[in-house]
């Protein structure tokens, strides 16, 4: 064996692996994880576990959901301005509003970061982020897991994804099987791109149109970059409110995939959801990236939500009362169209856009 004793030791931290600097975040990140906390959390952050404690007498039968998901490239944007707080909301987001889809209340939320190099500063941004967002769904922030991956990843990089845990009573899961002809289709509108095509968006508008993020587009009354950096809805607390008032039979997330692929998943054989594109405008930035990019229709409706981020579908005696409750919590919501049956056509998609938007 070669004598290295005169060369110079090997430490973590040459090896680019800062633990003072995870410790630190920790403690940065500590009055995030306690802003969005539940009764039923037991402890506190830093163990090697997140314990929550499910109240049995609350549900009779209860059944656990579970999702994991991610913000995908719009973190590109954020790393890019330097604001990191806005895609911890789309990580809730993302997570929680699948949960709901099928009635289930998100109850808690684990996240994972990848960072190149742990900036204390910049984890308590996003973490911020995550804990806001678990507050406006009413779930808690059980900790999770900041790894760094000197070699694998550059300084400034960082990769976010999250699992959320809910939970349904077992008689009233959401899902195809409620489904009738004649039900009706309630859509509720995004704030915008929520976190889904960014790789097409950011070919579209900085690499063809070469758009500067920081540069203020008169369509969207503010800077490029604050459109795409928009938070993604959250949806989880308002479904919820819609169930306990209304005959909701399923709601689908539309996300990656865009809107009739992702109402076809709730809806089941031998039935098809009818939707009017009429009964919406797109937001400008949807029209800007068909226009710049020279993208079809088609593509565009495969790619992005179009403006709506969340479908319920609903008894149709309940239309009225699911619109008055949306309305009444802020959320756009309109009629979107209705189920009907296929006929004797195997083939028929469980899901058809038809008509055009006005002024698209």
């Amino acid at each position: 064996m070669t004598d290295n004793s005169d060369s110079p030791h090997a430490t973590y931290a040459a090896a680019g692996v800062n633990i003072e600097a995870g410790e630190e975040a920790v403690e940065q990140l500590k009055p995030f994880a306690e802003k969005a906390m539940r009764p039923e959390v037991l402890g506190g952050i830093g163990g090697f576990a997140g314990l929550f404690k499910l109240k049995l007498d609350r549900w009779r039968e209860p059944i656990l959901a579970a999702s994991t998901d991610g913000v995908g490239t719009k973190i590109a944007v954020a790393q890019a301005l330097d604001v990191h707080d806005t895609v911890g909301l789309d990580l809730v987001a993302m997570v929680v509003d699948d949960l709901v889809v099928c009635g289930a209340e998100p109850v808690f939320l684990q996240d994972y970061i990848a960072v190149g190099a742990v900036v204390p500063e910049r984890i308590a941004a996003l973490v911020k982020g995550i804990s806001d967002g678990c507050v406006q769904a009413g779930c808690a922030l059980l900790g999770g897991e900041t790894a760094e991956h000197p070699g694998l990843m550059t300084d400034g990089a960082y990769d976010l994804s999250a699992t959320g845990i809910g939970v349904v009573e077992a008689d009233s899961v959401l899902g195809p099987e409620r489904v009738r002809p004649g039900d009706v289709v309630i859509a509720m509108g995004s704030t915008g791109l929520h976190s889904n095509g960014f790789s097409l968006a950011r070919h579209v508008l900085l690499e063809i149109g070469r758009m500067p993020l920081e540069g203020h587009v008169e369509e969207f009354g503010r800077t490029l970059g604050e459109e795409m950096l928009e938070p993604t809805r959250i949806y989880a607390k308002d479904c919820l409110a819609v169930v306990a008032e209304a005959e909701v039979r399923t709601f689908a997330h539309i996300t990656g995939g865009g809107m009739a692929a992702n109402v076809a998943r709730v809806i089941p054989p031998g039935l098809r959801a009818v939707l009017d594109r009429g009964t919406w405008t797109p937001a400008p930035v949807f029209s800007m990236i068909a226009q710049r990019g020279r993208v079809d229709r088609a593509e565009m409706e495969r790619t992005f939500n179009m403006g709506v981020g969340m479908v319920a579908v609903v008894a149709p005696e309940d239309v009225d009362r699911t619109l008055a409750v949306l309305t009444a919590r802020h959320v756009p919501a309109w009629v979107l169209g209705e189920i009907t049956p296929t006929g004797d056509d195997p083939d028929a998609p469980r899901a058809e856009l038809t008509g055009d938007h006005p002024r698209f």
